[in-house]
This record gives structure tokens, C-alpha cells and sequence, in this order.
């Protein structure tokens, strides 16, 4: 199960969906999405896969940047 912890109005607050994350927050504690299982028939991740494993990757990092924007 996904689980993304973040502090919002000074709570910890934790969410098993990305779509319920607040545009507001403190702080990123924790983000760790639900990964694919390899689904490729050499048992490797497939073409689609490697597109949402980097989507993660982009959506952390623009969570860091709003987290980062806040504090300055």
C-alpha cells in the first residue's frame, strides 16, 4: 500500500492516495507509491512501467520544489 506522509497546518498527517495529497503543506516525510511488479516477458519492468516509475520521480521532486518554495 502506498503511503505519503506529510505535515499540513503543523500535523502529520498520512494518505495511501496521491490524489488526496493538499497543495498546501509543510513538510514531506514520507513517499513511497505503489510500485509495479516486473510485468515483462524477460522479467524486467516493460516500456509503460519505466514511464510510471519515472512519473513518481517527477511528482516527488515538484512536491520537494512547493516544499522548498514555502520555506524561503
Amino acid at each position: 500500500m502506498a503511503e505519503f506522509q506529510f505535515v499540513v497546518n503543523g500535523e502529520l498527517v498520512l494518505y495511501d492516495k496521491y490524489e488526496d495529497i493538499p497543495e498546501d503543506f509543510e513538510h514531506v516525510i514520507r513517499f513511497i507509491p505503489d510500485l509495479p511488479e516486473p510485468e515483462g516477458e524477460d522479467g524486467e519492468h516493460t516500456e509503460e512501467q519505466h514511464e510510471e516509475l519515472a512519473l513518481w520521480n517527477v511528482r516527488l521532486q515538484e512536491l520537494m520544489e512547493k516544499e522548498r518554495a514555502r520555506s524561503n
